[in-house]
This record gives structure tokens, C-alpha cells and sequence, in this order.
């Protein structure tokens, strides 16, 4: 007998669809067909660019916008490119094109951040601190390897995976929803920190409805082609009804979801910023004012070494800014601050009306200073050699690191010196704005409360109360290097009105800068404590050089520093010349009791928790939801593919003519044997498949133990003889034919699949291939 003649393994002719022969002579033309297939690709690159353009919304520079739309074009056209390669491929080679272009990012941005070190110890830093630093960053963020490294990964791994979805599968509405949580996750991590993102959403929506919009490449085929005018009439209304449903469901979510959605349109976004714990510091950084005695006791310590670059040199060194306090609670002075990385460039803020600015630069090198605080000029504007973080609030700079001996970096500030003209009547502002300025501990001795009281009475305007109090302390104290440290209010009580030969009436400039911070409050006036060096010429910066000093806020001029320290070359006055309290008239009986020493410094109480918002969850807890929603997502994923192949089996061996059942029964057994290895070609005859429909099935039994199953390579050849009688003898075929065909395709099916190992057998549920694979 000759052989089989050949066996066409597609499913019956379908009437040909008609198209205009272009240039080329094919159907449509090369032009026409690359204008189909372009919409889809270059919808999946703006969308997942203008992500990039969302987030970049609050960086300081365009840097961050350029290279996730790079990221973006990169990822698609790779996909695009590698469409005609197996799919196992792509993601191997697009994760390579993703290193590249991550190594190149981060190289850019150190350069524009102008960080020291190599790529790799760039890059590996990066990939440790990315999420936290990108969530306690200042806004504007800079771009910096840190904060560029997870946008720029994000985008290029949402572009492959919309790509593959889109392009390969065809499912252009499911491979829009990568993009979708991208930029709905630039929308969250942007939060309130700009304004609305409507023309970017506009946009993004248009640009999504012209990519479902244009046609595919092919047309489609008539779902009901071939069928019979009764058959057809049912499919159609099942069609019609399907379609009805799913506007019915469209629309009713619409009306019920826009409500919600309209009300949330003037609400404020939730700031991510608040569940991520900003970088802390220790207790000497929270309070360097109890540094100040030690450093008067070591006064040739060298703590730094300056040189001014750039500044206005007919005013003298500039003081150097340690630390801003603003917080006291009766015990301790504290800085109170909520930092947030920052990159070179610090936000700027408008100088008062009729201030004068003075630029300065000034090269720090570090010596044995120690802590986390970073020395610089008030008000620093940008920072070069050293990551900083900053809180805007009292302009206090730190350096997460810590700092170490020999830590060299620039800073360039812009000095303000007020207009003295405006000083003197100029009010000083309230309300909630500066309470915490304005704020007086409980527990404040009478004998601060009747001084301030004393001194506010015989001055109305604000600055001169001000005045009075800093010529009250340098009148009536002396400075010494040996004074105990300490400013709790016993600590204050003592040293204002302490017997001088008891120890009393004696301090160093953190009890003068303290007591005038208090009796301030005291006095209405909102003030601060700062600590710093004053140095007396470019060079070394010694302890000697240390120095607090306190600050008022006044209304259009801003924070105005005074010198309440005594001057070297007057003699104190004691305080009873001018300050005299009024009898508590005790019992005649009552002896007063003399004035002790505080010998120790009251401990600190707990102050307010300033870190975030209460109860919320660290940076462990949102990087386990971001694995989980990822873990989800993936599942998702599978899901749907296991829905579809399902599906697809099902339309082929239970819908149409009993001729169709049995060549989509076929397709089901040379999708099988495709999947496990054994592609079957267009010029094999049915018994030629059959046979190594045989061989194939044989083969995977005898590697793994032998399990009985219904099927045998044999009945193959039953299901072959039925695809000849389809394909020679159309219209014959019976439905208990059709029904025998299912039962052999679906029980060589499952004998092929048990005989795979246990993760291909999952696999094999879940493969995308006979979604796609052309007939």
C-alpha cells in the first residue's frame, strides 16, 4: 500500500477574507502592516513613560522622566524584537538588556549627584538603601542611583511583561494592566507632594483606547462562518445577550463607583512618606548642647578645619550651624527634627524683605567631631561630598553615616543679616504655627516667671524685651569653663539666682543661651536654642570655638540671633541690684533652708515621638506586601492562563460539526506532543504523526515508573483514520464519532502528561504556547 496521502492538521477551509494587494504584492502591503502592527508597542512605551512622567513630578531634575521612558523603550522593543523566538528565551535576554541599562542609569545619576566611588560600590548601595531612601527623601528628590534604581527597574520589568502579554499572547486589554499598576504606583508614591496629575491621566487613557482601538494584524474570522442558519441565528443571540451583559456590568459599576470616585477628588492623598521610619540619631545629636561644657574643659581640641572659598570677607568668618533646637520640655533642650535624605541641591527659601545676602562656600574637613550632625553655614543650599539628610524646619543637617576623621565636603550657603532698621518694630508672630516655639514647659520656678515677667514690663516691643534680657544675663553673670552642665529648670534656677559663693550666677553659653530661650517663652517671645563653633579666622575649628546662642522669630524679618554672653572686660553687678522677688512670707518659725548645687543633671524626659505617624507599618512590613502583591499578581497570571487553555479544549472538542470536533481533537494531541518536545511539521502525513504520536508517548512512560492509563499509543491510530475520513470524505463524520475523537485526544492527553516530571506537568497546565501557536 502507498503511503497516507498528506493530512492538512488545521481545522477545515474557512472562506478566504479578501484584501487589497499592496505595493509588495501581499495582502495590505509591508506599509500597511507595519502601521497595524506599531499602535500597540508605542501605546505600551507611552504609558509606561508617562509613569516616569507622574513620578518625575517631585525630582529636581528631568533626569529621572529620561531614563524610565529609556527603560520603557527598551524593554518593549526588545520584546518586539524577540517575538519570533521561542518565549523562554525573551525574558533572559531582556533582563540582560535591563542590567545594561540599569549599570548605565546609575552611572548617570552618580555623575549628576557627583557621588564618589565606583560603579560597583555605587550600584550596591543602591540596591541595599533604594526603597527606604526613596520613601524619606526630601521633595524635590534628586536624582541619585538610590532614588532613580527601583523607577527605572520597575518600568523596564512592567514593559516586558505588558509586551509579552500584548504582543505574543494578543491580549492587548490584559497586557495593559502592568502599566496601569505602575503608574497608579507613582500616583501613591507621589502622594500630596503635587498637584493633580490630570493632563499625564487624560493622556494615559487616550493613548490606551487608540492602542485597542487600530486592528490586528489579520482579520478575524467569522465566529459563526460555516455553520448552520439555525445554529448561526442561536450563536449570534448568545453573542448579542454576552454583550448586553457586559455593558449592563460596565454601566452599573459606572453609576455606583462614580459617586465614590467624585468624592475622592478633592481628598489628599495619603503620603507613603509616613510609614517609613526617617534616619534617627543619637542622643548627643538630639541635644548638642550638653556638648558645650565638655568642650570648654578640652579647648584645644580640633574638632574641624575650614576654608572659606567664596563668601563676603569684609564680614568676618561666618558662624558655623551644629544644630537647631527648638523643643524643651523643662529638662532637655531637642532638635525635634524629621530628616529626609537629600541630594546636593537643599530647598531654598525666600530671604526676608530688605535682608542682605552674602554667598558662601566653604571647603569642611572633619577631625574629631563626632556624631552624626554636619557642620555647615546657615542657610546651606547645596552639599557636595557627603549624603546628607535635612529637615527644612530648623535647617539642621545630618549625616547618616556618621561622620569620620578625615570626611571632606563643600558647602555652599547663603548668609542672611537682617534689616536693623525693621528689628526694632517689628512684632513677632502667633497661633499654631510657632506654638512649638512659643511653648513653656509646666513646671517653670516662680522665679523665672516674675523675672521674664519683669523684664517684659518695663519693655513693649518685642525686640526690645529681647534686649532686656540678653543685657540682664551678660550684666549680672560670669562665664567659666568649669560651670556643671545642665539646663532643667533647677539647672536654670540655679544658675540665675544661685548665692555666687555657692556656685551660683556662673555658666557657659549653654546656660546663657538656655536661660534666654526660656525667660523668652516666658516672655511671649518665640525662641530657640543653637549650637555651633565661632571660629576666629579660616583654619582649625577648635573646641574652644564652640558656642551656643539663642534666636528670635520676628514677623517679616525671620530668625535674629543675640549674644546674651557677658562682656570680657565688665564686672558683673549681683542680681539683687535689679531683680528683687517679692516676699513668700514665711511662719516666723520657718527657717529657710540654704540653696544647694543641683549636683547632677535632672535625666531627660521622653519627648514626642516626632518619627511619623503613629502605628504605621516599617519598611519590612511594605516590602512583604509589595512580595505579597507580587506573589498575587503572578498567581493571577497563572490563573488566567489555566482559565483560557481550558476554555480553548473546550471549544474544540465540544463546539461545532462533528468534522470540526474531531480536527480540533487532533489539534488537542499535536498540541500535546508539541509541548512535551516533539514538534509534529506541516508535510507529515496523520499516520506519520500518529506513529510518533506513538514513540513520543512510549518513550516518557519508560523514563519514570510505568502507570497504567486508559490510553495506548495504539488507539492513536483509531484518531488518525478519523482525521483521514474528516479531511477526504467532509460532511460523514458522526457526532458519536466526534465524541469517540475527544475521548482518545483527551486520554492520550493525560497519559502524555502524567509521564512528565511533577513541575512540567504544572507547567504543561499553564503554558501559553496553544494560545498562540498558528495553524
Amino acid at each position: 500500500m502507498g503511503r497516507d496521502p498528506p493530512v492538512v492538521t488545521a481545522t477545515p477551509p474557512r472562506p478566504a477574507v479578501d484584501a487589497p494587494a499592496g505595493p509588495d504584492g501581499g495582502p495590505g502591503g509591508v506599509p500597511a502592516r507595519v502601521l497595524r502592527a506599531v499602535p500597540v508597542p508605542l501605546a505600551l512605551i507611552v504609558m509606561i513613560a508617562l509613569a516616569g512622567v507622574v513620578l518625575g513630578r517631585v525630582y529636581a531634575d528631568p533626569l529621572l522622566t529620561r531614563l524610565t521612558a529609556g527603560a520603557a523603550v527598551g524593554s518593549v522593543l526588545v520584546s518586539v524584537a524577540a517575538r519570533r523566538l521561542p518565549s523562554w528565551l525573551v525574558a533572559p535576554l531582556s533582563v540582560a538588556a535591563l542590567t545594561g541599562w540599569t549599570l548605565l542609569s546609575l552611572r548617570l545619576a552618580a555623575s549628576h549627584a557627583a557621588l564618589p566611588g565606583g560603579l560597583g560600590e555605587v550600584a550596591a548601595d543602591a540596591a541595599r538603601n533604594a526603597i527606604p531612601r526613596l520613601l524619606t527623601a526630601m521633595i524635590p528628590v534628586e536624582p541619585a542611583p538610590d532614588t532613580v534604581l527601583v523607577p527605572v527597574v520597575a518600568a523596564w520589568l512592567t514593559g516586558l511583561a505588558a509586551a509579552e502579554v500584548a504582543l505574543r499572547a494578543g491580549r492587548v486589554l490584559l497586557g495593559y494592566l502592568p502599566p496601569v499598576l505602575l503608574y497608579a504606583g507613582a500616583l501613591y508614591v507621589v502622594g500630596p507632594n503635587a498637584g493633580p496629575a490630570v493632563g499625564p491621566t487624560v493622556v494615559f487613557a487616550a493613548v490606551a483606547a487608540v492602542g485597542l482601538a487600530v486592528p490586528a494584524g489579520r482579520a478575524a474570522a467569522d465566529p459563526v462562518a460555516g455553520l448552520a442558519p439555525a445554529v448561526r441565528a442561536a450563536v449570534r443571540l448568545r453573542l448579542l445577550a454576552a454583550s448586553a451583559a457586559g455593558v449592563t456590568v460596565v454601566v452599573a459599576l459606572a453609576a455606583l463607583l462614580a459617586p465614590v470616585v467624585a468624592g475622592q477628588v478633592d481628598a489628599r492623598p495619603v503620603d507613603p512618606r509616613r510609614y517609613v521610619e526617617p534616619p534617627q540619631v543619637e542622643s548627643l545629636d538630639e541635644n548638642p548642647l550638653i556638648r558645650i561644657s565638655g568642650w570648654a574643659l578640652n579647648p584645644d581640641q580640633k574638632l574641624l578645619d575650614v576654608r572659606t572659598e567664596a563668601g563676603a570677607a569684609d564680614a568676618g568668618p561666618p558662624r558655623i550651624r551644629l544644630a537647631v533646637l527648638s523643643d524643651y520640655d523643662g529638662v532637655t533642650w531637642r532638635v525635634g527634627a524629621t530628616y529626609r535624605n537629600a541630594g546636593r541641591i537643599l530647598p531654598a527659601g525666600e530671604p526676608a524683605p530688605g535682608a542682605t545676602t552674602d554667598p558662601v562656600r566653604q571647603e569642611i574637613t572633619v577631625a574629631d567631631l563626632t556624631g552624626k550632625l554636619l557642620p555647615a553655614v546657615p542657610t546651606p543650599r547645596e552639599v557636595t561630598g557627603a549624603r546628607v539628610a535635612y529637615d527644612p524646619a530648623t535647617g539642621t543637617l545630618i549625616r547618616p553615616e556618621g561622620l569620620a576623621p578625615g570626611l571632606r565636603y563643600t558647602v555652599a550657603s547663603v548668609r542672611e543679616r537682617p534689616d536693623m532698621n525693621l528689628i526694632s518694630t517689628a512684632n513677632v508672630p502667633a497661633g499654631d504655627a510657632v506654638a512649638r516655639v512659643l511653648r513653656v514647659a509646666d513646671g517653670a520656678p516662680e522665679q523665672l516667671r516674675r523675672l521674664a515677667t519683669q523684664l517684659a514690663e518695663e519693655n513693649g516691643a518685642p525686640y526690645a524685651r529681647a534686649t532686656a534680657i540678653a543685657d540682664f544675663l551678660a550684666e549680672h553673670y560670669r562665664v567659666t569653663a568649669d560651670a556643671p552642665s545642665g539646663h532643667a529648670y533647677p539647672n536654670l534656677a540655679f544658675f540665675l539666682f544661685g548665692p555666687r559663693n555657692g556656685g551660683g550666677q556662673r555658666g557657659t553659653s549653654e546656660q546663657f543661651a538656655a536661660s534666654f530661650a526660656v525667660l523668652g517663652r516666658l516672655a511671649g517671645l518665640p525662641t530657640r536654642v543653637v549650637v555651633g563653633f565661632e571660629p576666629k579666622a579660616d583654619g582649625p575649628v577648635r573646641a574652644a570655638d564652640a558656642y551656643a546662642w539663642p534666636e528670635v522669630l520676628f514677623e517679616g524679618v525671620g530668625w535674629v540671633p543675640f549674644d546674651p554672653m557677658p562682656r570680657p572686660d565688665e564686672q558683673p553687678r549681683p542680681v539683687e541690684e535689679d531683680f528683687r522677688p517679692k516676699p513668700e512670707d514665711p511662719p516666723p518659725s520657718e527657717v529657710p533652708a540654704p540653696t544647694v548645687e543641683p549636683t547632677a543633671t535632672p535625666p531627660a524626659a521622653a519627648g514626642p515621638d516626632r518619627r511619623g505617624g503613629p502605628g504605621g507599618p516599617g519598611t519590612p512590613v511594605l516590602v512583604g506586601g509589595g512580595f505579597g502583591g507580587l506573589v498575587l499578581l503572578v498567581g493571577g497570571l497563572l490563573l488566567v492562563l489555566a482559565a483560557l487553555r481550558r476554555s480553548l479544549t473546550r471549544t474544540r472538542l465540544a463546539q461545532g460539526d462533528p468534522g470540526r470536533r474531531i480536527a480540533g481533537a487532533w489539534r488537542e494531541l499535536t498540541d500535546a506532543l508539541r509541548l512535551a518536545g516533539h514538534r509534529v511539521g506541516a508535510d507529515l502525513s496523520a499516520a506519520e504523526v500518529a506513529e510518533r504520536a506513538r514513540h513520543a508517548l512510549a518513550e516518557a512512560q519508560a523514563a519514570r515508573v510505568p502507570t497504567p492509563h486508559p490510553a495506548s499509543g495504539g488507539e492513536v491510530d483509531e484518531l488518525a483514520g478519523l482525521l483521514n475520513q474528516v479531511a477526504f470524505a467532509p460532511g460523514t463524520a458522526t457526532p458519536d464519532q466526534a465524541e469517540r475523537a475527544a475521548t482518545l485526544a483527551t486520554g492520550y492527553v493525560a497519559a502524555l502528561r502524567a509521564a512528565r516530571p511533577g513541575w512540567r506537568r504544572l507547567l504543561w497546565t499553564v503554558h501559553p504556547g496553544p494560545l498562540r501557536w498558528h495553524r
